[in-house]
């Protein structure tokens, strides 16, 4: 009876098994990119994370021992299974064919991978490099901001993914010609203008899947400017009406008053922030002519 036959001695099993493995990875055998002989892995494999990794390898009829292995760590010889990772599994192992599978794939599982096979006492190995590529995503991103005309303001978007993601700002203008204004994950705007206030737009983009996408809005405060003030011609006893516009952010405050004496007619007040970055309003009074 041979060794694995003692139940009293199941360590000696586990050397034997692993003493017979040993010969699939011996120390400095080289990787020959493009031999032609067996085994021969694939090139190398490129998946999105979360999606499923294959890993074949071709082989002949005079293999008597085939193993992958992940580095130094042996994931199958043969049909056995020495991962434990349940993501693995074995695909097909025929006399042509012997192929893994790695499920549900993180970063973690990029790197090299080795198919190692033992023919005529002398074992050969070929390897693959496995890629595993992540969507972008934006991490961190500046909050809604609230400045002062002539101020500096600072932007930031930061994002991951693999391959590392091209960061754009985009300011959403009805203008049409607006187009991107910074390549970057910081956006600078020095002296602040009120037509530049409004939302920007950060787009997070590396070719696996579609861009994230997140939305900062600066809403820019200015000095209340009329813009247009009107009468109309009334006679006597009839009633006029007096029109004044104006823009400000926030919103101005209107009053009326009549010549030096200040007299006011009229007050409106109209209080908050609007949302978008221009404000007007036109405020009327009705007035008895004496």
């Amino acid at each position: 009876m041979g060794v694995c036959g003692y139940l009293f001695l199941p360590w000696k099993c586990f050397v034997v098994v692993s003493l017979r493995l040993l010969f699939l990875v011996p120390t400095g055998v080289p990787v020959r990119s493009g031999d032609a002989t067996f085994p021969k892995a694939m090139d190398n494999v490129t998946v999105r994370q979360g999606e499923s990794a294959t890993l074949r390898c071709t082989i002949d009829d005079r293999v008597t021992r085939v193993a992958w292995l992940n580095r130094s760590t042996i994931l199958y010889a043969g049909n056995d299974k020495w991962s434990i990772d349940p993501r693995v599994i074995i695909l097909v192992n025929t006399p042509t064919q012997y192929s893994i599978m790695i499920q549900n794939v993180d970063v973690y599982d990029e790197g090299p991978y080795t198919c190692s096979v033992q023919t005529d006492n002398h074992p050969k190995t070929s390897r693959v490099h496995l890629i595993v590529q992540v969507p972008p995503q934006i991490m961190n991103i500046s909050s809604d901001i609230t400045v002062n005309e002539g101020s500096s303001v600072t932007l930031l978007c930061l994002a991951i993914g693999r391959p590392e993601p091209t960061v754009t700002w985009r300011h959403l203008s009805v203008k049409e010609g607006q187009g991107f204004v910074s390549e970057d994950e910081y956006l600078e705007i020095s002296d602040i203008k009120r037509d530049q206030s409004g939302e920007y737009e950060c787009s997070a983009l590396n070719d696996v899947a579609a861009p994230d996408v997140r939305k900062v809005k600066i809403t820019v405060n200015y000095p209340p400017y009329i813009s247009k003030a009107k009468n109309t011609g009334v006679s006597v006893g009839q009633k006029g009406i007096l029109s004044c516009e104006a823009s400000a952010v926030p919103t101005a405050e209107f009053q009326w008053f009549k010549e030096d004496t200040r007299k006011r007619l009229w007050k409106l007040y109209l209080c908050g922030y609007k949302q978008a970055w221009e404000h007007q309003r036109q405020h009327h009074t009705v007035w008895q002519a004496p």
